[in-house]
């Protein structure tokens, strides 16, 4: 039996955290205070409160002003295991930005700071790729942290999903729209020899164009009251000088499914890499993760096509091609070689006998692609508004992206040149 849900763990609030290399002294310390009861108390639940210490969080408070008077703080958006994000207004430009700030653990420039840097060069631009505006690093009293200024962007597809649709399944015409839209993205990203690396509709974020313009009145408005909760230590003893006053609580977008008629944007380079540099594994959620990161093979960009295979496949159908629920390698090499076009290469054979050996899996329990999409998507249970022929097409669509061979898997500007996409 399938149960193809995300676990809540995939899904982000937000635009995704900068990703951050974890120090032993800052594991160790965080599970010893998650065995301990938490020193703060506070009726808002958002980030951890323990994580505002010395290499930790930043505490922001509402209408502070970052780097030298031009960023200044008005909404929460989300946070992350490494990074706290914020609604800000830039005041030399009048735009409404996403303030990102990292955890003090590290200040070194990561790899996805650098790429984001060349992309702001090279593709300054693109309608599908989020853009740094600006960056820099600030000082505090848990170190110096580095600050990404972000074009303001909405929610994660996946949390749209989880939040607006009827049985977390996107509206047809939606779903093609946001498939061509990621598609895009990631040719435009190939084209300068950059794997995103982490292709998953978590990644995958929501343009706001209904508040591009409008005055802050308007956009606080639009974003909702912001709603905060004092923090206060369980002993009664002061805070001191690395927690902030209190929580915010992070907005929720206004967005209307049948209403919205912006774009969507990738988000969350903290996988990426240059084809020149290839990284020797990825850490994408197993449930979309290619072979070739399974077997430990070479990784190019072409670990994205596979990925955006299962992506584009749970836009339109609601859920990811392979299991998601206690979903082992073992088990979904099996379900792959179910379900990709060609057969599993010859190089990866004995690693996959080792496998099987060490699993259980019965070669009568596989089921073609065809067969699972039709059974997925006329289900019975959620909204329909492909036919039958629609599916049958999507079906070869995907068909060109799950292969085993990475370099006969079609390329992103090929797939999303169908017109299959093509408006309603």
């Amino acid at each position: 039996m399938r149960f193809n849900r995300w676990p809540q763990a995939f899904l982000s609030n937000c635009v995704p955290p900068l990703t951050q290399p974890r120090s032993n002294s800052c594991a160790s310390q965080a599970r010893s205070l998650a065995m301990e009861k938490p020193p703060y108390v506070c009726e808002i639940d958002a980030e951890p409160i323990h994580r505002y210490q010395i290499g930790g969080y930043h505490p922001v408070h509402l209408g502070d002003v970052m780097h030298e008077g031009r960023y200044r703080v008005i909404h929460k958006l989300g946070w992350g295991g490494w990074s706290t994000v914020w609604a800000a207004r830039d005041l030399k430009t009048e735009r409404y930005v996403a303030l990102q700030i990292a955890a003090a653990d590290s200040v070194d420039e990561t790899r996805e700071m650098k790429i984001l840097r060349s992309l702001q060069t090279s593709l300054p631009a693109s309608p599908h790729l989020i853009q740094m505006l600006d960056n820099f690093q600030c000082e505090g009293p848990n170190g110096r942290h580095n600050c990404l200024v972000l074009e303001l962007l909405g929610p994660s597809v996946a949390n749209l999903v989880r939040d607006k649709c009827v049985g977390d399944r996107l509206p047809g015409r939606l779903a093609k729209r946001f498939a061509r839209s990621a598609l895009e993205g990631l040719a435009a990203l190939h084209q300068e020899g950059i794997a995103h690396g982490d292709i998953h509709i978590g990644n995958l974020a929501l343009s706001l164009p209904m508040l591009e313009f409008v005055n802050e009145e308007e956009f606080m408005l639009k974003m909702g009251k912001t709603e905060v909760s004092k923090i206060q230590r369980r002993d009664g003893r002061e805070k001191g000088i690395h927690v902030p006053e209190y929580i915010v609580r992070p907005t929720t977008f206004p967005i209307k499914i049948s209403e919205y008629s912006g774009t969507i944007k990738l988000v969350d380079f903290g996988e990426s890499f240059r084809n020149d540099a290839p990284l020797s594994s990825l850490h994408t959620p197993l449930p979309v993760r290619a072979p070739e990161v399974i077997f430990g093979d070479d990784l190019t960009t072409s670990v994205d096509l596979w990925s955006a295979a299962c992506m584009i496949y749970e836009l339109v159908v609601g859920q990811p091609p392979f299991d998601t629920f206690m979903q082992t390698k073992p088990t979904l090499v099996g379900e792959m070689i179910g379900m990709a076009s060609d057969k599993l290469p010859d190089r990866w054979q004995p690693l996959w006998q080792s496998m099987r050996t060490s699993a259980a899996h019965n070669d009568d329990d596989d089921i073609s692609l065809e067969t699972w999409l039709e059974e997925s998507y006329f289900d019975g249970q959620r909204p329909v508004d492909l036919t039958k022929n629609e599916i049958v097409q999507f079906c070869k669509i995907v068909r060109r992206l799950l292969l085993f061979e990475p370099s006969s898997r079609a390329s992103a500007a090929e797939i999303a040149q169908d017109p299959w996409f093509d408006a309603d």
